[in-house]
């Protein structure tokens, strides 16, 4: 069983930063591409980011290109989303996510294409 624990959610005001760390527990996160997405009130859940295996490939929803970071340390079995530049339209609960499959090439986008998931941290950017 793996387990995931989001932190690092809070309030910023717009143009702000956050940044937010996911922790695995278990052995069965090097191999695996991990995944940050969010869902907003109202909204579907939708793909932010996503990180292979090794950390040397990354993906981005259109909408944080060039505002957000993905980035991983595969000895402390940890995620990160660095977040700048932050607009109320980001306001969501923040989830992580492990890939169904080990040793993707490229992160999947996709929520079928995640098993495990954390319990999810609030962003709330005020404007």
């Amino acid at each position: 069983q793996v387990q995931l624990v989001e932190s690092g959610g809070g309030l910023v005001q717009a143009g702000g930063s956050l940044r937010l760390s996911c922790a695995a527990s278990g052995r069965t996160f090097v191999g695996y591409a991990m995944g940050w997405f969010r869902q907003a009130p109202g909204k579907e859940r939708e793909f932010v980011a996503g990180i292979s295996w090794s950390g040397g490939r990354t993906d981005y929803a259109d909408s944080v290109k060039g505002r957000f970071t993905i980035s991983r340390d595969n000895a402390k079995n940890t995620v990160y989303l660095q977040m700048n530049s932050l607009k109320p339209e980001d306001t969501a609960v923040y989830y992580c996510a492990r890939s169904r499959s080990a040793i993707m090439v490229l992160p999947p986008t996709h929520g079928y294409e995640y098993d495990y998931w954390g319990q999810g941290t609030q962003v709330t950017v005020s404007s």
